[in-house]
């Protein structure tokens, strides 16, 4: 992608419906690519955060979808989770995400001034981008125990894992963001560059200690290796 590319990040609304399968489309194939999972969504489901106005669309300089983002609300609007970030294959490693997560983080702390922020993620560069924002990684027990939220995770190819951990634990790093008890984005940022590898190493051992023993059994014996490398894409 041309680094040089520029886009308009707005707040999306009716006049981007048509774009909704496509994102949803999208999001699913990701998902799949990983080897992780998200909850479904519909494209009416997606519609409907648009007109919400609890949603951010990335637009090219020629009007193509280039990313999205939208805004999940729980515990009663105790917790806000910015969901379904994603960005068109055609316009990765330039960026966007990066500018649509400062977005969305900017509308849900406008929508939402007293909400806590919170996502869970595997991988390294949102860890990274969330850490700039001023999110601080947590365990799971300060995240929104509202149990929609959870079900949510029942299509992850980890949602076992994450049960026969009683919701303690699995492959995501929990991060938090709180209004009223956090540390600034150059704190947060400086503490991510100096443990990035320690938090590297963790993800692996993660993915070691909780996979060996619970997919070897279920894979008829197959090597770590070949099962990480099914479910990660490695």
């Amino acid at each position: 992608m041309d680094q040089q590319q520029k886009f308009r990040i707005i707040v999306a609304d009716e006049s981007h419906f048509h774009f909704a399968e496509t994102i949803v489309d999208e999001m699913a194939e990701s998902a799949k690519a990983r080897g992780t999972g998200i909850a479904r969504r519909s494209p009416d489901y997606i519609r409907d955060k648009m007109q919400e106005g609890k949603a951010v669309i990335a637009l090219s300089e020629e009007g193509e979808w280039s990313g999205f983002c939208y805004i999940e609300t729980w515990s009663h609007g105790e917790y806000v989770a910015n969901s379904g970030l994603i960005v068109s294959p055609k316009f990765r490693k330039g960026g966007l995400a990066k500018m649509i997560k400062k977005k969305i983080f900017q509308l849900s702390r406008e929508k939402y001034p007293d909400s806590k922020i919170f996502g869970l993620t595997t991988g390294l560069a949102v860890m990274k981008i969330n850490s700039e924002l001023g999110y601080e990684p947590v365990t799971y027990s300060e995240l929104t125990q509202d149990e929609a939220f959870w079900a949510g995770c029942k299509s992850c190819v980890n949602y076992d894992i994450l049960m026969s951990k009683e919701r303690k634990n699995c492959m995501c790093t929990a991060m938090l963001f709180d209004p009223k008890d956090h540390y600034e984005p150059a704190e947060t940022t400086e503490f991510f560059e100096k443990k990035s590898k320690v938090l590297e190493r963790l993800m692996n051992f993660k993915q070691w200690k909780f996979l060996r023993p619970f997919l070897k059994k279920e894979n008829g014996g197959k090597s770590l290796k070949s099962i990480m490398s099914h479910f990660f894409n490695l």
